[in-house]
């Protein structure tokens, strides 16, 4: 019936217009009544995407079951499982792709289950990254690469109007997650600690260059400035020696 149901919702879209096609209109079309509509969609908007509660409890499902020793790759394989939905049916999907484009509401609903997806990806990851230093915003971050990727060789394939392999673009965008974020699951180091690593760096850097025992002198004439540069614990009679030096150099 869902299947019956979103057929005839679509014909009636490409024929009047999402905005001038109403419920009355799809199950005349379908041949049923306006109770089995809400018994399978809460509204209009819902029609267009009848497969993502289906996918979504998958994919919730394939996590809950995954092996935990490879995180990344574990929601990059649950990414795929949106893509596989796709790939499925692909006139159907082209043509929602340019439906959605077309009606701004359609957007904005799309852009809350792209939404759904990514936090479902985020739980998973939360779960084996832990809230220490900075697991939740590594899992977060992650997440949100995963899906951009995903939905990044998705639309390349949706523009083509389905033609070719959708998994090649995919996999290749997925694949660059891997490379950025694969490493071991373990507590991240947090803010303050990376913070003082860098600091840390910094300054043996500094130690490292030669620091200069002379004067440097600018300017010309009466405005003529002398500065003097010396390392920490240099004695006080050297400095002076030097400024003397510059001063009467100059």
């Amino acid at each position: 019936m869902r299947e019956v149901l979103a057929q005839a919702a679509f014909q009636l879209f490409l024929e009047r217009g999402f905005e001038r096609t109403t419920v009355d209109d799809i199950v005349a079309r379908a041949g049923v009544g306006r109770r089995s509509f809400f018994r399978y969609f809460p509204s209009k908007e819902d029609v267009v995407f009848p497969d993502h509660e289906r996918c979504l409890a998958e994919m919730t499902e394939f996590l809950a079951a995954v092996d935990d020793g490879d995180p990344v790759g574990a929601v990059c394989d649950a990414a795929r499982i949106v893509l596989r939905m796709y790939a499925a049916d692909p006139e159907f999907s082209v043509q929602r792709y340019r439906l959605t484009r077309e009606v701004p509401g359609l957007r904005t609903y799309e852009l809350s289950v792209v939404r759904r997806y990514e936090q479902t990806l985020a739980g998973h990851l939360r779960g084996r990254f832990g809230a220490d230093g900075d697991g939740e915003l590594r899992a977060e971050v992650i997440a949100a690469s995963v899906v951009a990727a995903h939905n990044n060789g998705l639309r390349l394939w949706l523009r083509s109007g389905g033609e070719g392999d959708p998994e090649a673009a995919v996999d290749h965008a997925l694949d660059l997650v891997r490379d950025v974020w694969e490493r071991p699951a373990g507590p991240s180091p947090s803010l303050e600690e990376q913070l003082e690593k860098q600091t840390g760096k910094r300054a043996e850097k500094q130690a490292e260059k030669p620091v200069p025992a002379g004067g440097i002198t600018t300017g010309s004439g009466d405005n003529e400035v002398i500065v003097m540069v010396a390392a920490k614990g240099t004695p006080m009679w050297r400095v002076v020696q030097q400024i003397e030096a510059a001063v009467g150099e100059s």
